[in-house]
């Protein structure tokens, strides 16, 4: 697949106008809607939205490409506009966009769109492309500059990949890893910046991206022992854990696409932090992020590792009571379960469906403190799932905390054991060893485990007021 099946001619405008951000969204869209690739123009809308809110998706320099993916795409598809006087689209540098490429991916397991979609993103960071395509002066040119820049492209990608099979990239003086929510487009153009920019000062810089079609290029141990550094340029939780002893530099990948020279100068200058080789952190973006932002992303994490479970659970179940519903429809009491072939089908989906809010507060909790909050935040989610409490203790009653109970016990794990390491710093060095692996999840679960018992009856206040408004509503 080639950038050009995925950017036909009707969904390209030569020479158009727009009068704010909002107006160059809607003709895209517009555009989109043409090519035929969109199911539900206002969901498909609303995810393109959605992910202007993350951070613009105006990179600079005249370029913009607002994307997403969503199952309001039916088909993979790309448009694009130029507009001679641009539009103010927040881009970082403040300059108008005269550029847009809009991108619509499907919510699929077929990802081949989207290595399509990442070659593109990394086009647009040569300034020959994009002035070329500004100087397009019709539909056909413009698809013809962009077949052509896609085939030296895969040339060049091939050589590369050639040359590494056989060994003769010599290591790399410094890596990288660039990674953004989505994983479409702001992944691969932070890569192929600071790639480009390293080469222009005489040095060889091999980025890993961590996009929607997975990791690419990815680090080797020997790589990482060779180099001076790392550069973590990214928006999404980065497991850091082979990188301990090595200088690492995190930011965002906005900053990998605009100030590449400035981050491989905080490695080059020794600026960058050594990373403790003992206990490695997961992490976002250490610079220009939100508290807002950040909340986002610790809970998306928690959110995207949960919805397999209620998912594959959910729909499990629901089969179960279909089954009944054919085979025992007066089952009553037992109805999804009067069957042999139907209980079978709701005990397995409600087993997995029992994972649900452990899963949702464990992968905060790794969001925030990596792996010693693994454990704190599946016992916490666990403890609010089941409704222990002081009171159960003599009584035997449980009182549920439900989702917003989990919800709490991973942030409140996460920040605990992000707590408890800090405070474990001043430890002498013999104890380096067992603080992960007994200090860290000892402390964690007995902590997390007093606070579920006390919070745990709040949260069922909570549950049991809000279902009723929304009975008294009904």
């Amino acid at each position: 697949m080639r950038i050009t099946d995925l950017l036909k001619p009707e969904g390209i405008k030569i020479g158009g106008s727009a009068t704010d951000k909002m107006d160059a969204i809607n003709q895209m869209v517009d555009l989109m809607a043409k090519e035929g690739n969109v199911a539900d123009k206002a969901k498909y809308k609303a995810a393109v939205l959605a992910r202007e809110q993350e951070s613009t998706t105006g990179i600079g320099d005249g370029i913009a490409i607002p994307h997403a993916k969503t199952d309001a795409v039916k088909a993979p598809g790309l448009a694009a506009m130029t507009l001679p006087n641009g539009v103010d689209y927040e881009a970082p540098d403040g300059e108008p966009s005269d550029i847009i490429f809009l991108i619509a991916a499907p919510n699929t397991k077929e990802n081949v769109h989207l290595e399509v979609l990442s070659r593109l993103s990394m086009l647009l960071m040569d300034d020959d492309f994009t002035d070329a395509l500004r100087k397009a002066k019709t539909v056909d040119e413009f698809r013809s500059i962009v077949d052509k820049a896609e085939s030296e492209k895969l040339a060049e990608e091939t050589a590369k990949e050639a040359a590494a099979a056989s060994g003769a990239s010599g290591g790399y003086d410094i890596l990288a890893i660039t990674a953004c929510p989505t994983g479409i487009a702001h992944t691969y153009m932070a890569a192929e910046a600071l790639e480009k920019k390293a080469a222009e000062m005489g040095l060889k810089l091999k980025a890993e991206t961590q996009g929607s079609v997975g990791a690419k290029n990815i680090l080797t141990a020997e790589e990482i022992a060779n180099a001076k550094g790392i550069i973590i340029a990214a928006d999404k939780t980065i497991d850091l854990a082979r990188f301990g002893g090595k200088q690492v530099y995190q930011t965002s990948v906005s900053a990998g696409i605009n100030k590449p020279e400035e981050l491989i100068n905080k490695i080059l200058n020794n600026e960058a932090p050594i990373l403790d080789g003992s206990a490695p952190k997961a992490t976002a973006a250490a610079d220009g992020g939100s508290i807002g932002s950040n909340f986002y992303k610790y809970l998306m994490n928690g959110v995207s590792h949960m919805l397999p479970f209620v998912v594959g659970g959910g729909i499990l179940i629901a089969i179960a009571f279909l089954i009944d519903g054919f085979l025992a429809p007066n089952a009553g009491a037992d109805f999804g379960s009067a069957t042999p072939v139907a209980k079978f089908f709701k005990q397995v989906g409600g087993d997995a469906f029992g994972f649900m809010l452990p899963i949702l507060a464990g992968y905060i909790a790794m969001a925030i403190a990596d792996r010693p909050g693994l454990a704190v935040g599946f016992v916490g989610g666990t403890l609010a799932n089941a409704g222990y409490s002081w009171g159960w203790l003599t009584s035997g009653n449980a009182v549920g905390g439900g989702f917003l109970g989990a919800l709490f016990a991973g942030f409140v794990a996460g920040f605990f054991v992000k707590w408890l390491e800090g405070a474990c710093e001043k430890l002498p060095d013999s104890l380096e060893g067992i603080k992960p692996v007994l200090l860290y999840p000892l402390i964690g679960i007995l902590g997390i485990g007093v606070i579920m018992f006390t919070v745990n009856p709040i949260f069922a206040w909570i549950n049991t007021a809000m279902t009723n408004v929304l009975k008294s509503a009904a």
